[in-house]
């Protein structure tokens, strides 16, 4: 039997349970940060960034934006996530992607420690992903 999810409402109650969560933090002295790096001018990165934003807004967790030009180097874009790698203020680190021509994605989601890895993409956290499917999978079919 199928069941009909409202999107909509689902974010509404999964936000509402965050904002509440990260009070709780606040009041044990942890103040919740998300970077955002966004490397050129992408319109789609724009709008979810813009997002991330609102979001972050939303539910009380700080918000920090690095916005670099579309001639970053990939020198600097590391140098970059290591100063947020170690910035204990800093919480959770997103690059957002695509990149630009001549930039290296997957170097640089490997480069964000994966204790602050937000999309999961470094290959630690991929490998975690992945041994949880395999026992999801496991389970399925030992029922």
């Amino acid at each position: 039997m199928s069941q009909i999810i409202d999107g909509k409402e689902l974010a509404k109650s999964i936000r509402l349970r965050l904002k509440e969560e990260v009070e709780e933090l606040k009041n044990a002295d942890i103040y919740p940060k998300l970077a955002v790096i966004m490397v050129g001018d992408d319109k789609a990165s724009k709008v979810y960034v813009k997002n991330k934003s609102k979001a972050c807004n939303e539910v009380g967790i700080e918000y920090e934006e690095h916005l670099l030009p579309e001639s970053t180097k990939m020198e600097e874009l590391l140098d970059l996530i290591e100063k947020l790698n170690n910035d204990e203020t800093v919480h959770g680190i997103l690059v957002q992607s695509p990149l630009p021509q001549g930039l290296d994605a997957n170097e640089a989601f490997k480069t964000i420690l994966p204790q602050k890895d937000v999309d999961g993409f470094n290959p630690i956290n991929v490998g975690k992903l992945s041994l949880i499917k395999i026992a999801l999978f496991r389970v399925r079919h030992t029922e």
